[in-house]
Order: C-alpha cells, then structure tokens, then sequence
C-alpha cells in the first residue's frame, strides 16, 4: 500500500516531487500487534516525539495504553485529540510551567529527575491542593553485560535522571513529602538496541534493582518504566528487532522475577517509523573530482535523521521516464552516487556511496522507514526552502 501511494503521488507531480507519505491503517495495524503480543503486566506508550503529527497521535488512541510525552506542548498536542488518555511525563528540563500545566492536564505519571525538580513539583502540587503522581528516573551506576546502541541515557554521566547513589535519600524525601505520591520508577539507558537478548538483560536488571529499593523501603510500587531503546534498523531493513521474541521472553522473566507491580514501555521509533516514507526528486546528477552526486529536491532540513545518526538511509528508486527539457539528461549507471539536499552545506546528505543499478535527475528517491525522527526533528526554515507536502492515507 506504502509503494503504491508513492507511486501514485510521484506520478501526480507537475512540479519536483517532495513529501511525507503516511500509511495510517499500516500505523493501526502495527501498533495493535505490537500491544497484544506484551504480557498482560505490561503496558505500552506511544514516545510522541518520534512523530507527533494530529493523524498519528488520533490513529494510535485507543490502540495502546497512552502517550510518553517531553514538554507542556507535547501534552496540548496529546489532549487535542484526546482529552482522557493516560500521559507520562518526562524529560531533564521542565518548568514550573510544564509542571503546573501537567497536574491541570491530568498527567498519569511524572517522571522526577533531580532533587530540585521533585521539591519544586511538590511545592506546586501544595498550591493547587493537588497531589503529584511520580516515578523517580534512575540513572544506574552501570549496565549489565555487553549493551550496545546509538545512544546512552544513562549507566554514565550524562545530564538524565538521578544518579543510583542518591536513589536511597531521593526515596526518603519523595515518602516524606505531603503532596507527592511515589508510584514508582524509571529507568531507560540505551536508545536503539537492536538485540532482543541484550534488552531483556537489560530488563532484567531495572527489576532486580526495583524490587531491591522496593523490599529495603517496604513500600509498594505500582510502575517501573523500563522506557523505550529498541531500535530500528536502517542499515538492514529485512533484519529488524524481533518483537515476538522479546515478548516470549519477558514473559518467561516476569514468571521468574514475579514483580507486583506493572511495567511500562514508551516506544516512539519502533512504533511509527515503518508507516512513513519522505519522497524526494532528483534535481541533478554531477561528478564531483571522481565521485558521483545527486542533489535532491529536499534534503536535511526536511529529513535530517541519516545526517544526525550518520548512517546511509534505506531508499528505492522510482523511475521517470518524461523528461521536460530538450537537451540530455544527466545521470548514472551501476555505480556508486552520493545522496545529497539542496542545502548550502556538505553536511545535508542522506546516503553516502551507495551502488544504483541507474539513477537519472527527474527519477524520485523514496526514503523508507521515515515514520518517526524524521520531519521532527529537522531545521524546517533553514535557507527558507518550501516545505515538504505531508499526506496521510486513511484507507
């Protein structure tokens, strides 16, 4: 269906091809497979900062068990389309603002990562006569076995959650506190783990130390979020993360470990990135001191994932035969071209040396598994290029 709808906007295009295509009912379809394969102990949220589009956010409600959010404007954007549904909050940096507005906003959960994030949260929860739901994030003093992934939260210094050390007079404050309610914890270290034995260690031991913390302080937990991390695979899109099989085997943990508390997981990639691809034509195809490239209508500022994570960014060629002008096209043939914006930057490319079988300005580049932390988290107005369409397939 995704191949199909590029197909037909590619071939609809009078001017240079540029847009986000969404597959919504894939987003659905996807999203309710994923929640049903969890243990019934486990909970799944939607990390909106991965793609926080109005027809994402209304296609997932009520296909998973609420939203993971970052700021007061991630919660507007959450309770635009659902007044009702369970939100978790979290992040370094909030404001007595954000704060305040997520007690309005009815905020399930807040996720507390200093001493003087908590103590002004209880002195605003005072005021409004209103008690505060948190989990304190942990920032462990160091991760089981060989974890690997892009990014590291935690498990080192880094400016995330609450240094392990301090968990023991962090845990004494939050019981002594009159408007704060401690539901639980939060621990998430690794973003994009593609290794479902690794994360299930990791698991592991975000359990171990919760019911550890939970029988020294004889106190009942209701929560551990475990966060998000698993990742998508961009440099072998047929070798993705196997849900199924990390499930089968967190199920065998829980029987293991028997936790009497619940677990969260705030997945955003893993979610919504395979529902989206970012559409871009070729402008020009050069050669450039004995390397090929082909400049795009779009670039970084559109799609700015690949040069962030420097990675080649999967891609398929969509060919087009018309060709406007009457002088001869450029392009390459079984060679390895370079995939670059129209930015004034060597920095906006998207692949680096990848092999074409052919290749020609006009033909179209769709870019895959585009769902998530690609619009997002783009620099939209540099240069002040036109912005990509946005188009989201509904049946």
């Amino acid at each position: 269906m995704r191949e199909q709808l590029a197909f037909d906007y590619i071939h609809s295009q009078s001017t240079p091809a540029c847009a986000y295509l969404y597959d919504l009912p894939h987003l659905q379809e996807r999203a309710q497979r994923l929640h049903q394969a969890l243990p019934p102990q486990c909970k799944l949220f939607y990390a909106i900062k991965a793609n926080s589009d109005a027809p994402i956010l209304d296609t997932l409600k009520n296909r998973l068990d609420g939203f993971e959010v970052a700021s007061l404007g991630e919660i507007a954007k959450v309770r635009a389309v659902d007044h009702k549904a369970p939100i978790i909050f979290g992040g370094p940096g909030k404001t007595d603002a954000e704060l305040e507005g997520a007690l309005a906003q009815n905020v399930m959960l807040i996720h507390i990562e200093s001493e003087h994030q908590l103590r002004r949260l209880d002195w605003i929860a005072g005021r409004r006569r209103q008690a505060a739901r948190i989990l304190l994030r942990v920032n462990p003093a160091g991760l089981p076995g060989d974890a690997q992934a892009t990014l590291r939260m935690g498990g080192q210094a880094t400016q995330f959650g609450i240094d392990e050390a301090q968990i023991p007079a962090m845990m004494e404050l939050s019981l002594s506190l009159p408007n704060i309610k401690l539901e639980g914890l939060h621990i998430h270290s690794l973003s994009n783990n593609l290794n479902v034995a690794d994360h299930l260690v990791l698991v592991r031991h975000y359990l171990e130390l919760a019911q550890a913390w939970q029988e020294r302080y004889r106190v009942r937990f209701s929560w551990l979020n475990v966060g998000g991390g698993i990742g998508v695979n961009y440099s072998d899109p047929a070798a993705q993360f196997s849900w199924e099989s990390f499930c089968r085997g967190l199920s065998e943990l829980l029987a293991q470990h028997r936790p009497d508390f619940k677990l969260i997981f705030e997945c955003g990639r893993y979610i919504s990135a395979d529902c989206g691809c970012y559409v871009s034509e070729v402008i020009d195809v050069k050669t450039t001191h004995g390397k090929n490239f082909a400049i795009l209508r779009g670039g970084s500022h559109h799609f700015r994932l690949p040069a962030s994570w420097q990675h080649n960014h999967p891609f398929t060629v969509f060919r087009r035969e018309d060709w406007r002008y009457p002088f001869a096209r450029p392009g390459v043939s079984d060679a390895e071209v370079t995939i670059c914006g129209e930015l004034c930057t060597p920095k906006d490319t998207l692949a680096r040396d990848v092999y074409v079988a052919q290749l020609r300005a006009g033909d179209c580049l769709v870019f895959t598994l585009a769902g998530a932390y690609g619009w997002h988290i783009s620099h939209h107005d540099f240069l002040s290029h036109p912005h990509p369409e946005r188009h989201y397939l509904r049946s």
